[in-house]
């Protein structure tokens, strides 16, 4: 299969309307369940998502509802998103190559605030069973955990780039920002790199004016407990991805020390978040999912 991943926010809904224009059979709705109403502003074109975005490992394959097994040579060539956590979770069979893309920390926060915003409303509308619309968005916002964004955006990514060092599959890393100032050299390039696909079909899935959060005007996130030295990691981190799509020895070096202090001071990403990752639809308390069986061809 081709992966598409990176932190939520980043690019992944991009990259999948990029390869379904192009031709990529893929796995996953634009909209599933009433995430067309609820948050579809945050992404007009469509969200590509499944309970695959949680991995595709024992939890979500086979499915738990049907007992429908998804085998690995049945889906070959075809693109799902599954977000960082889930790729991590993944079981190796199913990983062909992975597309992965990476914004700015300082957007991310910015972009996930105004996603759960949205969220937000919908559920305060649309409460829980048995729940008020004040208690259902409580519910959500105890879900989605209280450590500053930037740390989840750090955590997540150096989980990619450990995943990848470990298992060695073939990875593509842009960034969000380059992705959209030449989208047509990233997408010859990418569809080059995969061997298949209609680069100039899959052109027409960018629309720029959709970039509404950039970084330039945005103000730097108040994020109480991180330390500036762990920012500046953060900013090299996303400077080298965006600039070169590699990272020297020195760097790191840096990431592994930031990690550890990182840890330390806020908790790490699988032993806080596996659990809750697992537990589908709360990690997006919106919509539950399509289910995984749901493949296009």
């Amino acid at each position: 299969m081709i992966l598409v991943t990176g932190t939520k926010r980043s690019g992944t809904s991009l990259w999948m309307q990029i390869l379904v224009e192009g031709g990529f059979p893929h796995i996953g709705e634009a909209f599933p369940g009433p995430w067309e109403k609820s948050i579809r502003e945050a992404n007009p074109k469509g969200f590509y998502e499944s309970a695959f975005r949680q991995g595709v490992f024992y939890a979500t394959n086979p499915n738990p509802q049907t007992g429908e097994f998804l085998f690995p040579d049945a889906v070959q060539g075809h693109v799902v998103k599954v977000f960082i956590p889930g790729l991590v979770r993944t079981d190796y069979a199913y990983i062909g190559k992975v597309v992965a893309t990476m914004r700015h920390w300082r957007e991310y926060a910015a972009s996930l605030a105004r996603l759960y915003a949205l969220e937000d409303a919908w559920l305060a509308e649309h409460p829980r069973e048995g729940m008020t619309g004040e208690q259902t968005v409580a519910w959500a916002r105890k879900h989605r955990g209280d450590r500053p964004p930037a740390v989840d955006w750090f955590l997540e990514n150096y989980d990619l780039v450990r995943d990848v060092a470990t298992r060695r599959y073939a990875v593509n890393l842009c960034s969000y920002e380059s992705l959209l100032a030449d989208p047509e050299a990233m997408i010859t390039r990418v569809f080059g790199w995969l061997g298949r696909g209609d680069p100039k079909a899959a052109l027409q899935a960018v629309d720029r004016g959709l970039h509404r959060t950039r970084r330039a005007s945005e103000p730097a996130p108040v994020d109480p407990g991180v330390r500036a030295e762990s920012l500046q990691v953060f900013e090299d981190f996303y400077d080298a991805v965006h600039r070169t799509q590699s990272l020297d020895r020195a760097l790191l070096q840096k990431l592994n020390e930031t990690y550890h202090r990182i840890e330390d001071e806020f908790g790490g990403l699988s032993r806080e978040r596996g659990r809750e990752d697992e537990e589908a639809p709360e990690d997006e308390p919106t919509a539950p999912p399509s289910p995984p069986t749901a493949y296009r061809r």
